[in-house]
């Protein structure tokens, strides 16, 4: 079972997004925030496997909220759910650890499959909010690749292999199939992944594979 925090400070939009999720016999939400505060406070006492929340919320908007989240509990990967598809509110969320990114005015199903895919290690990002980072990327690529593949560089083959798939959006899971490896050795690679690259989650990591041309956007 995927236990969810939900925190949005519209009631109804909470009662929609249950609903949505209630779909899903494996997606279980377990606590509901009105704002930012309660939401971290919420995920201190419950321990999600995952922190839905919105942007835009009173004590604590969700940005500020999601940085103190992974703060006190980096074990619990949050998933930004908002109507605002700006780049500013995206390069904040990545940049705070977010590990999703899903637009209200999306595929319900999005909604679903954007927590399961989470749920399993990977990141995931709103088919609108992608082509806005993956454009960002293709523009910067001149100008931060050859930092970006120095970096890459220093890993091994087995960890490159793994970052490229990671940046394709595969779950830990998928990657231990497609490697023929346990998915518990996939995860000692991201995590070391992440360590040497000096970045604060598989996001980032991402991006990084897409900057040094490992990885290409589809």
């Amino acid at each position: 079972m995927i236990r969810v925090l939900l925190a949005d400070d519209e009631a109804m939009i909470r009662a929609g997004v249950i609903a949505i999720l209630g779909n899903d016999p494996e997606i279980e939400v377990v606590a509901e925030a009105g704002d930012g505060r309660e939401a971290v406070e919420l995920a201190l006492s419950h321990r999600p496997d995952i922190a839905l929340i919105d942007i835009r919320m009173p004590k604590l908007d969700g940005l500020a909220a999601t940085a103190e989240l992974r703060r006190v509990l980096p074990e619990v990967p949050v998933v930004i759910l908002t109507t605002f598809g700006e780049d500013a509110y995206i390069a904040r969320a990545l940049g705070d650890g977010a590990s999703g990114f899903l637009l209200k005015a999306g595929d319900p199903r999005e909604l679903i499959t954007g927590v399961r895919a989470v749920a399993e290690g990977a990141a995931f990002l709103s088919p609108r909010v992608a082509q806005r980072v993956i454009s960002e990327l293709t523009g910067q690529r001149m100008n931060r690749g050859q930092e970006a593949a120095r970096r890459v560089g220093e890993l091994t083959d087995r960890e490159r292999e793994v970052l490229a798939l990671v940046g394709a959006g595969m779950s830990n899971a998928e990657i231990a199939r497609r490697l023929h490896l346990v998915e518990g050795t996939v995860k000692s690679y991201v995590s070391g992944i992440l360590t040497r690259l000096e970045v604060r989650n598989r996001v980032r990591a991402a991006i990084l594979a897409y900057e040094a041309g490992i990885v290409e956007p589809e």
